[in-house]
């Protein structure tokens, strides 16, 4: 999987460069970890969400959004297993998506990730409808832990 990937990523990145490349990552949980899903979340292919995928797809862009599929608009809560994982691995900038409810998931996904992983919130934050928590009380998070 990764060679034919890495093909269309050169490609992608003869046009676009590696520096303004993010890639964005759907996870499916399965048994034996993580896998990429495709298709809205449906279709769970072959390649696992581990370091050596991680560090193959990061030399080809600058930055990962990685959605946790099975926690996403769920507000139930963050995959702490996936978070702990893609710290281990995060060698670039990367953004975590899914399951998170309160301003206590931005300390969560900090502490677990040794703060190598940021957190986006998105159905809980209050500008998109949610009540779980404000912009401001993520921007006086940030602005602390900058």
């Amino acid at each position: 999987m990764i060679n034919s990937v890495s093909k269309k990523l050169e490609e992608i990145k003869a046009v676009t460069g590696k520096d303004r490349l993010i890639l964005d990552l759907s996870c499916r949980r399965t048994q034996d970890g993580w896998h990429i899903a495709t298709n809205r979340w449906q279709t769970i292919t072959q390649t696992p969400v581990n370091g050596e995928t991680l560090d193959e797809l990061a030399s080809h862009c600058a930055e990962f959004l990685i959605h946790a599929a099975d926690v996403e608009g769920l507000q139930g809560g963050i995959d702490e297993e996936l978070v702990t994982l893609l710290g281990e691995h995060a060698s670039i900038p990367m953004t975590y998506a899914g399951g998170a409810r309160s301003i206590d998931d931005l300390a969560r996904v900090h502490e677990l990730s040794k703060g190598a992983v940021d957190l986006t919130i998105g159905s809980a934050l209050d500008i998109f409808g949610g009540n779980g928590v404000t912009l401001e009380a993520c921007i006086e998070w940030n602005q602390k832990h900058a």
